[in-house]
């Protein structure tokens, strides 16, 4: 039987949306495996973890302390190897955030397994399979697991979260200290937030992005009233207004930013070059406005409006305020 372990992700305490994700897929893995879920969370005193339950986990391993409020890269790599090492896990998932893509390759390189990086879908024929999108969307591969165990991160929003309650085992394990107060070669100090906190693209289950076609700065304001309006989405743009520095990096959605796979992208005034194509091909939903018919990026969207994006927009907002206060 083919146990699987799920590595939660929390913040300030409490588990992140990426982190039902990571069961749900966990879940589904093990169904198909035959065996059970494990899961871990490492974090603060008050890390809560129970929730992990509603989607399929089997046993709860909590490991609280607050060494451990921020990410600790030696720390957290050290509890999850000696978890996995105390029993014989086939797979150990885990999202593919910023965390995850830190602390994934060091499990893998620690446990002497293969890594599956960023994958959009798990499942099993004759082994674990793996598949991700490849060439900006245009192809997906799958690769088969031949090794006994693996590690695999998983897109966030790739996955939708599934309750399959389960009658928990709760287990409480201590945080591996440093021996003789040593440190890893990387220590998390500090995080520090912006001004206004604002919804990761990557993350986000709704993203409106925009581009050049915005013409200025300032008339971002029109995506930020949409978005507010589809009742607090994400604001993303293209690489070539960061460039410009119309909008921080951490907005940037495509090959050089980060890749998203929302339930719903809107690309404003952009125009769809490869590099944003490989950010945002695996939404479920993109609609895209621009005033070029034959902009690539009406080839990838599920509905396109041909227009001036300075009058479609406001029009946009305002029906989807009418509609949502109906």
């Amino acid at each position: 039987m083919g146990t699987v372990l799920a590595v939660l992700e929390q913040r300030d305490g409490a588990l992140k949306q990426v982190s039902y994700e990571v069961v749900t897929a966990a879940r589904a893995l093990a169904d198909r495996l035959g065996g059970g879920v494990d899961a871990i969370a490492i974090g603060p005193g008050n890390v809560d973890a129970t929730g992990a339950a509603r989607y399929g986990a089997d046993e709860i391993v909590i490991i609280a302390d607050d060494a451990a409020r921020l990410y600790q890269p030696h720390l957290y790599a050290r509890a999850v190897v000696e978890r996995a090492q105390a029993k014989n896990y086939q797979a150990i998932v885990l999202g593919a955030t910023a965390l995850g893509k830190d602390l994934a390759p060091r499990l893998a390189a620690r446990l002497d397994c293969p890594l599956a990086a960023d994958v959009a879908a798990i499942g099993t024929d004759g082994g674990i399979t793996v598949s991700r999108p490849v060439y900006a969307g245009k192809a997906t591969y799958t690769l088969r697991v031949t090794a006994p165990r693996c590690v695999i991160s998983l897109r966030p929003n790739s996955v939708t979260p599934a309750e399959q309650p389960r009658t928990v085992t709760l287990q409480h394990a201590v945080l591996p200290h440093d021996e003789g107060g040593g440190g890893g070669a990387a220590r998390t100090t500090a995080v520090k937030a912006p001004a206004e906190a604002k919804l990761d693209v990557a993350e986000a289950a709704i993203v409106v992005s925009g581009g050049r076609g915005l013409k200025e700065p300032a008339n971002f304001k029109l995506l930020e009233e949409l978005a507010q309006a589809l009742g607090g989405a994400a604001i993303g743009a293209s690489r070539a207004v960061v460039d410009a520095g119309w909008r921080p990096h951490a907005e940037q959605v495509g090959q050089t930013g980060k890749t998203v796979s929302p339930n719903l992208y809107f690309a404003i005034g952009i125009s769809g070059a490869i590099q944003h194509l490989a950010g945002m091909r695996t939404a479920k939903v993109i609609v895209a406005i621009n005033k070029d018919k034959d902009a690539p990026i009406f080839k990838v969207a599920d509905y396109g409006l041909v227009g001036d994006l300075f009058e479609i927009v406001p029009r946009l907002t305002q029906e989807i305020k009418k509609l949502r206060s109906a």
